[in-house]
């Protein structure tokens, strides 16, 4: 490898330093990573993840599979993980460090979340993707029509092939034509032109986004930018990518595309070996291997698969004495054992017969640079992103973009046309068509294309994809990489056809082929369906079919995705109307779906666990307050309502009494407890609905859905008014002082006002109240509610009505430690989206007289199995030990160091409790309920194995008497 002493669109004159695994290195301006790393003798890529086979650098673009590399740009305040060595621009001090499949995320930065990411929206008329010979014909026919017109293209400068090759267009070389034709886009004041830009996904609705990077730190500019592309028409240039082909070792270093060999060659003047071999099934490497040869590198051998390629082309290759095999292809290649890197000291050439078995010797051709071309496969990601079809074409042996649902058109390579004329006549006639779809028609037809030079229509390619091993048998496959990135073989695909697969979705997955971050794009897609057809004995790939292509068409970064939306702005946090209280009074606040709930209140000295001992001695012995007001409530209000409810409770509410209350549960379509919480009925159409913190906007989902799906014929309607209600909950046995004197109209006795009840009435201070008559303590409770401009003033009046009595706020953690101390149980954390109300032991409230969402799967026999995880107590031996949550359980006994463990359960909550004067814990456990006073363990991270006794699950008050005071 090395530098050639001209040519290239490098500036020579403009000397670049940077460091790769820390030596410092020297490349010039206009290299990517990729290219200068070649110029100086090195292959850019680690061992393999899997096999720790050495690999070097295949591609010059997006289709590189190996050349992974952490990067710390000039100026950034974190280095990017997981870029791709052939897209990286060469800039002045970078730093770089080869990567084995996997980065590293760095820790928070000190400068301004978000800073260096924002996101840009923008309407056009005509979106063209691509900047390569015909997306350029496209933008112009469009642009020069007055419509609205972006270009976008992932290369610094627009181009495509023709920045790679010999090609003329209207007489000027091809980079020069396609910088005129930029620059005439420049001067349109409609048409805007996005460099260093990547289409990463295709939308619903022609709505596609895009990744732009910049070319260097600027005052006020962000790093990276997301765009957010609505266009009335989408024309799509994107190109073509030149597929690999499977033989013995085709994962080595020095083993490259054809096509990026050339790319080295004219774009960054670098020549990647100093002997080389071509091995092609088409006729584009033929200008591979004349460019090597007129930069002054030795070409071996070029084998071509098809018995007859063009005579031109033939006697092009004798001009340039380069020695042709005609019906011949590589069927090994041998690693250099003298490289450190791994290299390339020869490959073995065969001649092959009409069905691509060996037909005679094979002939060691020493070299260490092989320039592979397979054939070449439109880039159709984003076309099937937007749900387009494509077809098999037996010619071309390529899959090419058939019919689209939405105002899109493949155009050039993309559409599998590859002669460069008509590429130029596909993209203008498509941009001015495009045009006149949105509005913009010219006057008469589209200007001539201009002509263009050099690129004869190709032959038809002959494609193997897979080229046997030297014993002319399958052999054990394990060295034919059809995925080199994980490292999959033609033998990991056979053993998936042996496991009784047929479907590419289906042995894509069971090898993992195609799900690296190149996603397929460097030919393995595409290669393992012709492989799969090759041991199915299908007539073609086209039998097989293709995996799914899904977005982002090339890896993107979450930072990206996010912009500015991070640490402070990445979720809106919603507090409650108290909320202002609780930071005066110290609070310490946790996080609850998006609202900031206060957890403990300590007191100078106080750590949490003498603050939550505090606030649980207050609601068990005096009295105590909380903010509830980040319940979910909803009203659902009609003539259907409570049989509505009553469909999707497992409990009956059409019946309920007005002014009563019930607990109810929710359960999916499964029989899987999905939400619980009080309903009350307020008026014989009303009902007021309470549900969980988090899952609030969940179950209106949820209750919309039904109604608008399954039953549209009902009257009901459902409003969210969590924020219109503030709820502050009084708790404890002198809760019934503190709301005779907040509730001086109200009876509050036990008679009159009894346990789930609803009443409605105007506190000593004027404000109207719903006061519901429940507890989460298993304590005498009352949840007062308030409209929520009012909340403030309530709290503050129930402290200042209950100060005489010691009224203590408590947060969140008090709050679970009083309710697990009873066995509530709280839906997401003591549930996993397995469990039943059969398995929290709440057979009690799932009717056996009508009919609820999930009642037929409860009815399955695997809901009512005896070993089915129960929800119980757990009592830790050393009443100190605190079990961790999560922890993992086991029976007395189990061997340990056997793996896999076998575990019967697992920890869902734990806490201290001061009314048990002990730890406790909630645990979901296999066949709980029958392992009563047994002991199970629970291994800790820390080598200590703890035991603990299985308990019924409600610890305090079994019998409940302190709920009515």
């Amino acid at each position: 490898m090395r530098r050639l002493d001209t040519g290239g669109r490098v500036d020579r004159s403009a000397p670049l330093r940077f460091t790769f695994d820390g030596v410092a290195l020297t490349g010039l301006r206009g290299d990517t990573l990729a290219s200068a790393l070649l110029a100086n003798g090195r292959w850019g890529a680690a061992p393999s993840q899997y096999r720790g086979r050495p690999r070097g650098v295949v591609a010059d673009g997006v289709a590189e599979p190996h050349a992974l590399v952490q990067v710390l740009r000039p100026g950034a305040a974190t280095s990017e993980p997981m870029q791709l060595a052939t897209t990286v621009e060469l800039v002045e001090g970078l730093e770089a460090w080869s990567l084995r499949g996997r980065g590293r995320l760095e820790g928070p930065t000190p400068r301004t979340a978000g800073a260096g990411y924002d996101k840009m929206h923008a309407h056009t008329d005509v979106l063209v993707v691509g900047a390569g010979p015909a997306g350029l014909a496209a933008a112009l026919a469009a642009g020069r029509t007055g419509a609205r017109v972006v270009l976008v293209d992932d290369q610094p400068e627009p181009g495509g092939r023709l920045l790679c090759g010999h090609e003329t267009v209207d007489g000027l070389p091809g980079p020069d034509w396609a910088a005129r034709v930029a620059a005439e886009l420049d001067s349109l004041p409609d048409v805007r032109v996005l460099l260093r830009t990547t289409l990463i996904g295709y939308h619903d609705h022609n709505h596609l986004t895009a990744a732009q990077s910049f070319d260097g730190p600027a005052p006020g500019r962000p790093q990276q930018r997301l765009w957010h592309i609505r266009a009335r028409q989408v024309v799509l240039a994107t190109g073509a990518l030149e597929l690999p082909m499977v033989f013995a070792g085709n994962d080595r270093p020095g083993v490259m595309s054809a096509a990026a060999v050339r790319g080295y060659l004219n774009r960054y003047g670098v020549a990647p070996g100093s002997r080389a071999v071509v091995m092609t099934t088409n006729d584009h490497a033929y200008a591979t291997a004349l460019d090597l040869a007129a930069a002054g590198v030795a070409v071996a051998a070029l084998a071509d698969t098809r018995p007859e390629p063009p005579a031109e082309l033939l006697d092009a290759a004798r001009k340039a004495e380069i020695e042709v095999l005609t019906g011949s292809a590589v069927v090994a290649a041998e690693e250099d054992v003298a490289e450190p890197d791994g290299g390339l000291a020869a490959v073995r050439i065969a001649p092959l017969d009409a069905t691509g078995a060996l037909a005679g010797p094979v002939h060691r051709v020493a070299c260490d640079l092989l320039a592979v071309s397979g054939g070449w496969a439109p880039a159709v990601q984003l076309w099937s992103q937007a749900r387009g079809t494509l077809r098999w074409d037996e010619r071309q042996a390529a899959f090419l973009p058939d019919v689209c649902p939405q105002a899109a058109v493949s155009v050039g390579s993309a559409s599998g046309s590859h002669a460069l004329a008509d590429c130029l006549a596909e993209g203008a006639d498509a941009g001015a068509r495009a045009a006149a779809a949105a509005g913009h028609a010219t006057d008469g037809p589209p200007e001539d294309v201009p002509p263009s030079a050099g690129d004869p229509a190709p032959a038809a390619p002959r494609p193997l994809w897979l080229v046997p091993g030297e014993s002319g048998g399958p052999g054990d496959w394990h060295d034919h990489f059809v995925d080199t990135q994980r490292d999959a073989t033609v033998a990991d695909v056979d053993r998936a056809i042996r496991a009784g697969m047929r479907s590419v979705e289906h042995i894509k997955r069971y090898t993992t082929i195609g799900t690296a971050h190149d996603q397929g794009k460097a030919g393995s897609a595409i290669s393992a369906v012709g492989v799969i057809a090759a041991l199915l004995g299908a007539r073609s790939p086209g039998e097989v079919g293709t995996a799914t292509f899904r977005g982002p068409t090339v890896p993107v970064s979450f930072a990206l995705l996010a912009g500015r939306e991070r640490g402070a702005l990445f979720d809106p946090s919603r507090t409650t109307p108290v909320h202002p209280w609780h930071v005066r009074r110290g609070a310490v606040f946790e996080n609850v779906g998006q609202w900031l709930r206060p957890r403990y209140y300590p007191r100078p000295g106080e750590t949490m666990d003498d603050a939550v001992t505090r606030e649980c001695l207050a609601a068990r012995e005096g009295v105590a307050v909380m903010d509830a007001s980040t319940l979910g409530k909803i009203d659902v209000v009609g003539p259907d309502a409570g049989l509505f409810l009553d469909r999707i409770y497992t409990n009956g509410f059409a019946r309920l009494p007005v002014g009563s209350a019930r607990y109810g549960m929710m359960c999916r379509a499964d029989g899987m407890v999905f939400d619980d919480g009080v309903t009350a009925r307020l008026a014989a159409d009303h009902y007021y609905l309470t549900t969980t913190t988090g899952n609030a906007a969940a179950v209106l989902d949820w209750l919309e859905e039904w109604l608008q799906t399954e039953w549209p014929g009902l009257r009901v309607r459902c409003t969210s008014v969590t924020e219109q209600w503030a709820t502050v909950a009084v708790v404890g046995p002198l809760a019934r002082h503190v709301l005779a004197v907040l509730a001086p109209e109200l009876d509050v006795s036990r008679e009159a006002f009894p346990f789930m009840t609803v009443r409605h009435t105007t506190l000593a201070d004027g404000l109207p109240a719903r006061i519901c008559r429940i507890s989460f303590s298993g304590e005498l409770a009352y949840e007062i509610n308030v409209a929520g401009t009012h909340g403030l003033a309530l709290w503050e009046a129930v402290l200042a009505y209950g100060a005489h009595l010691g009224i203590t706020p408590y947060g969140t953690e008090t709050m679970h430690v009083l309710r697990a101390e009873k066995g509530f149980p709280i839906v997401g954390q003591d549930t996993d989206g397995t469990v039943t109300p059969l398995d929290l032991g709440m057979d009690w409230i799932v009717s056996r007289h009508k009919d609820f969402v999930g009642k037929r799967s409860l009815r399955r026999a695997d809901t009512a199995r005896p070993d089915r995880r129960h929800l119980v107590a757990l009592l830790p031996e050393d009443p100190g030990e605190l079990l961790p949550e999560g922890a993992q359980l086991v029976e007395p006994g189990v061997d340990l160091e056997r793996t896999p463990v076998p575990m019967i359960g697992h920890v869902t909550s734990s806490y201290r409790s001061a009314a048990l004067a002990r730890t406790f814990a909630l645990a979901l456990v296999a066949s709980g309920r029958e392992r009563l006073g047994r002991t199970v363990h629970a291994p800790l991270a820390d080598g200590r194995v703890v035991a603990a006794t299985v308990a019924d699950p409600v610890l305090y008050d079994p019998k409940g008497t302190r709920r009515d005071g």
